[in-house]
């Protein structure tokens, strides 16, 4: 064993650690002062073994991309491994959520009484509905929104106000459209790392963006739909400034739907911002970039104020119904450090290993920032990943766009609106974790952790979401 593996190991124990110690402090708290409001902290959860249709689809999906997914990744064509990979993350999502069964785990979803589908009647007239959205948003309003309506932009509702209109009605379409439209989000994330930091690390990437842990909380929940139009909004600016710049219209389009979806979305700026920084130099080369990301992030907010929401209005009585009701009790104490278990059981024991190896990554980037050449030969596909030693460019690249993510999770975290129930609220950063497992050398034993680590918890538990 060298010393590299040996460490990773020590950060994948770490994170357990912060895990083990959630679980038991958080049974605590709740047992004790009852302020938590989890049933099995700190997660939002139940314990109930069990198992269901899904249970061998998930476990053969888990073995296949286990056996085959870093030699298949490896050698077949570019776009071949962006169609695989979608397949493999729509079988892996779908699988685990048919654990718990159709009803439950697909259909019923999104019919629970806190979210979106119980109020698609509302929207009949749809000018009008947003015109008084903000009349509904606190627990004193008459006819107050499910708390998931109220917690979000109108978008997120009029998505499945379209499809009951498109005549795809009720939950069982609603949670295929966002297992389908949510499984994109791994191709997203492959499409950038590629064009910021080269095709070799999106290939070693995508096994893990493929079995994340997250796709336990990502089927059936709208969260996400929002990832992958989070996802995909950076992946085409990250296209427009390392290729055509007309790709910043769609990705400035999409940008702006992304903060009309959910309001703690606005954070995955800080991914954007460290794409425009990984292209600074085209981006300097071509102003025109910047005027098209521009013109296409005003439209949606323009459109939605035009008909007569109030973004900011309604973000502000949103953080007044956070405190009325739960995020009002559960103690900021607990749940500032808890949400990062929780993040660890989304991205697994695998991205905790990748981390360390991005913080090397940083600063042998940084120490050696002057003698790193811009240019380098692309690396055989089957070549050794890189030990520690000497990052390459592409190696410090790859831990800036991960270190974006990072930092929105930090700043999720420090403003106190997400006091627990992260697994679900944090998808849209955690996926950009993901690509730091690209360092890691012995995929498939840290392959097997991730995907060992989610059936556990979609076995073991009955999650809420």
């Amino acid at each position: 064993m060298n010393r590299a593996f040996r460490r990773d190991l020590y950060a994948a124990l770490a994170a357990a650690l912060l895990v083990a110690l959630a679980v038991l402090i958080g049974h605590h708290l709740q047992d004790t002062h009852h302020t938590l409001r989890v049933n099995w902290p700190p997660l939002l959860a139940t314990w109930r073994p069990h198992t269901g249709p899904g249970t061998w689809a998930a476990i053969a999906v888990a073995g296949t991309v286990v056996a085959h997914g870093p030699a298949s990744a490896a050698r077949l064509p570019w776009r071949g491994l962006l169609a695989a990979a979608w397949a493999a993350s729509t079988a892996w999502i779908l699988s685990l959520a048919l654990v718990d069964g159709w009803q439950r785990g697909v259909a019923g979803r999104l019919t629970t009484r806190h979210e979106y589908l119980r109020v698609v009647g509302r929207f009949d007239d749809v000018p009008a509905t947003l015109r008084d959205f903000t009349h509904h948003i606190l627990l004193g309003s008459p006819d107050n929104w499910p708390a998931h309506v109220a917690g979000h932009p109108p978008a997120a509702t009029l998505t499945f106000v379209l499809l009951d209109r498109a005549g795809l009605r009720g939950g069982g379409w609603a949670g295929l459209w966002c297992v389908t439209v949510g499984a994109t989000a791994c191709v997203a994330v492959l499409v950038a790392v590629r064009a910021l930091a080269g095709e070799d690390r999106a290939r070693r990437a995508a096994p893990f963006l493929v079995l994340a842990p997250a796709a336990v909380w990502m089927g059936t929940s709208a969260d996400a739909y929002f990832a992958a139009v989070a996802a995909w909004a950076v992946a085409l600016l990250a296209l427009a400034v390392t290729g055509r710049s007309a790709w910043a219209a769609a990705s400035g389009l999409l940008f702006g739907l992304t903060c009309y979806l959910s309001y703690g979305l606005t954070l995955v700026a800080f991914v954007g911002a460290a794409v425009l920084w990984l292209g600074r130099r085209r981006v300097r080369d071509r102003p025109l970039l910047l005027v098209l990301l521009l013109a296409g992030l005003a439209v949606v907010p323009t459109a939605f104020t035009l008909a007569g929401f109030d973004w900011w209005e309604a973000y502000r009585l949103l953080v007044t119904r956070y405190r009325q009701g739960a995020g009002g009790v559960r103690p900021y104490g607990y749940w500032v450090w808890a949400n990062l278990a929780c993040a660890v059981l989304v991205t697994g024991l695998a991205t905790a290993a990748g981390l360390r190896r991005t913080a090397v990554a940083l600063r042998g980037g940084w120490r050696g920032r002057d003698a790193v050449p811009r240019q380098e030969a692309a690396p055989r596909r089957d070549a050794v990943p890189w030990s520690g030693a000497a990052p390459r460019r592409e190696d410090v690249r790859l831990a800036v766009l991960v270190t974006a993510a990072l930092l929105a999770v930090v700043a999720a975290d420090l403003s106190g609106m997400s006091k627990a129930e992260t697994e679900r609220i944090w998808l849209p950063f955690a996926l950009w974790l993901l690509p730091c497992c690209a360092y890691l050398t012995r995929p498939r034993v840290w392959l097997t952790a991730q995907a060992v680590l989610a059936l556990l918890v979609n076995h073991l538990l009955l999650t809420g979401w």
